[in-house]
């Protein structure tokens, strides 16, 4: 474990992007920042990232030759972006699709995604559905998908009106996106990969 990480553990300290750019980590660490407080991240498990590439892979055929992009993990998204680097929040999610050009920097994604895909593991799943989902709406993304592999099933959620409403979808049933219309994801492929 790197100095840098053993640092960031000290849950008294607040940081903002400026920081987070300057953390030295071994290779393999990943932190997000939630609110100024880092959170470390654990690696993700064979059949995670087999999810996450069908996902992506769906995704990303879906929307070749369209403005929006699909960009997974690991890949910054500032929520709360501002130019001076202050904000205080940088999330990693497993999948972000972002249709504003504006909104794609060098360094990651300026802003909320339009859609966001997180696939829960027993080391994230209150994370996932209390801090990030209250996170993600105050934000703006439009639309929240919580894949659960255990269960083979997806919780969506379109925001209206400044809040979620949710639909849950089995494996036997595509997932119809709410915010990128047209896109149809098999979730039955996802969870055989």
């Amino acid at each position: 474990m790197s100095d840098t990480a053993r640092n960031l553990s000290n849950r008294d300290r607040r940081f903002t992007y400026a920081d987070y750019k300057a953390w030295e980590l071994d290779e393999g660490e990943r932190f997000e920042l939630i609110n100024g407080i880092a959170y470390a991240m654990s690696a993700p498990t064979d059949f995670h990232q087999a999810i996450l590439v069908e996902l992506s892979r769906q995704i990303a055929n879906y929307l070749r030759g369209k403005p929006c992009k699909v960009r997974p993990a690991p890949y910054d998204v500032r929520l709360f972006y501002a130019e001076d680097e202050s904000d205080d929040t940088v999330v990693q999610p497993d999948i972000s699709v972002i249709c504003d050009e504006k909104k794609r920097g060098s360094e990651g994604c300026r802003g909320a995604p339009d859609l966001v895909v997180e696939i829960l593991s027993p080391s994230n799943t209150a994370d996932e559905y209390v801090r990030k989902f209250n996170l993600y709406m105050k934000a703006g993304v439009r639309e929240y998908w919580i894949v659960d592999p255990k269960s083979k099933s997806v919780q969506a959620f379109v925001l209206r009106d400044g809040a979620y409403t949710g639909t849950v979808y089995d494996a036997d049933a595509p997932l119809n996106s709410s915010v990128l219309e047209g896109l149809s994801v098999s979730l039955h492929d996802a969870f055989e990969s």
